[in-house]
């Protein structure tokens, strides 16, 4: 019954801020960037909350109940790729954007605009569509009469009224509230667990030796595959930039960068740890709920209610986020810029609260064709993070990129991304015995960073007045 109460409270907290900030949204600027409102404590959370998902709390943790503490190169990745974005948060705050594609189009083209925004579709409902997954698989454990499915469409439908609502304003405070829970409570936990299972010799002496090794039971290869792909993903993450967009200044955007690593590296690691340490004293044919599970049957009722609360939380919140990036992308990059370029603000979050429901319906179909959440993650960071990334981390590191350099990487880095994936799962079998070991990542990256660099080379350098425009607040035209 406690678990049920806490999951319930949740639920008409979330209902409550979402009503709240419903009535502040006037404009698309409102809807889109939080009026560019937030401040660096606000950041610190909505990132830190829509960063660490269901890929953290499931896809993460069915690893490390597999693997052990090896689970870690995944996160590594993304810590890695937050030393790199503590270099650009101001700058990215001072161009003062909506969107990725609004950075690519000033600095190379709309037709990097566009592809951008089809590889974030792409990859971002792929995110969002495992998010409501998690969330069912959650409730059903709360709810047994609740068949995962069902769930599943339940926490669809949350998100999508929650996301369409009042878009960056009821996410980042959302975020606030929900990641401070989650964080307090799992630094809680940890130790209560540990002691739970009869301590860390225990522990250690009911799993193999492979749990505690730095690769276990990886290569080296498989080991950087995990931690490349979200490497790929944060440094050029479309919501990340969104949020310093959200910023109220550009000391605002630095301040938060600097929170998020604390935060990051010391939740990720935590939950990691639970689920490592769970493995040693529960069992389950569906690891990617070992998180949850531990709430429910490994800690002290108050405390696991407290936990599986913001677990569920956590997931709707991430699914928030992830939804209603490409949403932007789609009402932003597509529709105000080739469809009706004199829309009105009405006619605007009209639209904007549409295509969030559409793509919402659109996440759950692709939700039905995935089992495994850690190879959805990977193949969704994938997807962004070779086809984006690259183009983007050259607007603010590489002045001698071109626009013919810039399209190449981003095409060639979503059609190889999807293309490696269909082949190993559809392919003749010749050809799944040849690439099935081989992480899609590996070809794609390598495919997009050479073609970027390769062709901006052998392409004119662009001209001084379009490098200019980086060196102030870009304005698209």
């Amino acid at each position: 019954m406690i678990y049920a109460i806490t999951v319930s409270l949740v639920i008409l907290l979330l209902c409550g801020i979402t009503a709240y900030k419903a009535t502040q949204v006037k404009n698309e600027t409102d809807f889109l960037v939080a009026g560019r409102t937030l401040s660096w404590p606000v950041l610190v959370f909505t990132l830190l909350s829509s960063w660490i998902g269901a890929g953290s709390l499931l896809a993460g943790a069915e690893n490390a109940y597999k693997n052990g503490f090896v689970a870690l190169w995944q996160p590594l990745g993304g810590w890695i790729g937050l030393l790199v974005i503590a270099l650009i948060a101001g700058r990215a705050r001072h161009f003062a954007q909506f969107t990725v594609p609004d950075l690519l189009e000033a600095r190379y083209n709309s037709t990097a605009r566009v592809l951008a925004t089809i590889a974030i579709v792409i990859s971002y409902t792929i995110i969002t569509s495992y998010q409501f997954i998690g969330g069912g698989d959650i409730l059903h454990l709360i709810f047994p009469q609740v068949p995962r499915t069902t769930g599943l469409y339940i926490i669809a439908g949350f998100v999508i009224f929650f996301t369409a609502a009042a878009g960056m304003a009821s996410i980042a405070y959302l975020d606030l509230v929900i990641g401070s829970l989650v964080t307090c409570t799992v630094i809680v936990a940890v130790p209560v667990l540990l002691s739970r299972a009869g301590g860390w010799r225990v522990v250690h002496d009911s799993l193999p030796v492979t749990h505690f090794e730095v690769l276990g039971n990886y290569n080296l290869a498989g080991a950087i595959g995990l931690a490349l792909p979200t490497f790929l993903l944060l440094v050029g993450n479309q919501g990340m930039y969104q949020k310093f967009f959200s910023a109220k200044s550009e000391s605002d955007a630095r301040k938060s960068v600097i929170g998020w690593i604390i935060g990051t590296v010391t939740l990720e690691t935590l939950l990691v740890a639970v689920a490592v340490i769970a493995s040693a004293k529960l069992h389950t044919d569906r690891p990617r709920e070992i998180i949850p599970l531990t709430a429910r049957e490994a800690l002290p009722s108050v405390l696991g209610a407290i936990l599986l609360g913001g677990v569920f939380a956590k997931v709707i919140s991430t699914a928030n986020n992830y939804l209603f990036s490409p949403a932007t992308n789609l009402i932003h990059d597509v529709y105000e810029r080739f469809i009706d370029r004199h829309a009105s603000q009405r006619k605007k979050l009209i639209m904007s609260r549409v295509i969030v429901i559409l793509l919402g319906v659109f996440a759950i179909l692709q939700a039905t064709q995935f089992e495994s959440v850690l190879k959805a993650s990977l193949y969704a960071y994938t997807v962004y993070g070779a086809a984006v990334t690259p183009a983007v981390m050259a607007v603010f590191f590489w002045q001698r990129t071109t626009t013919a350099g810039a399209i190449s990487s981003i095409l060639l880095g979503t059609v190889i991304t999807v293309g490696w994936e269909l082949a190993q799962q559809f392919g003749p079998r010749t050809w799944q015995a040849h690439i099935g070991g081989i992480d899609a990542v590996y070809p794609a990256l390598l495919a997009s960073c050479l073609s970027l660099i390769l062709v901006s080379l052998a392409t004119p350098a662009p001209s001084a007045a379009k490098l200019a425009k980086l060196n102030t607040k870009i304005t698209v035209e």
